[in-house]
């Protein structure tokens, strides 16, 4: 089931729900169900070791070490 955001005319609270193709999703404030449909925001990236690795080896390359921990530098 995909997960939609809504925002409530009646009541003007915005929630995300799950909502199979056949379901009509009511608001769960006021149980209204004249709702708009909004465009989702995208997730952010989750923090994988690759990602952190090449954040670091940029941040070195450009000569500043910000985005490590002391620990981490005094190995450097």
């Amino acid at each position: 089931m995909p997960l939609y955001s809504y925002r409530c005319k009646a009541c003007d609270r915005e929630f995300e729900t799950l909502v199979r193709s056949t379901d009509v999703p009511a608001c769960p404030a006021c149980g209204g169900a004249e709702l708009d449909k909004l465009v989702s925001r995208p997730a952010p990236e989750a923090k994988s070791g690759a990602l952190l690795k090449a954040a670091r080896g940029q941040a070195a390359r450009e000569g500043h070490f910000s985005n490590y921990s002391r620990s981490e530098r005094a190995k450097l």
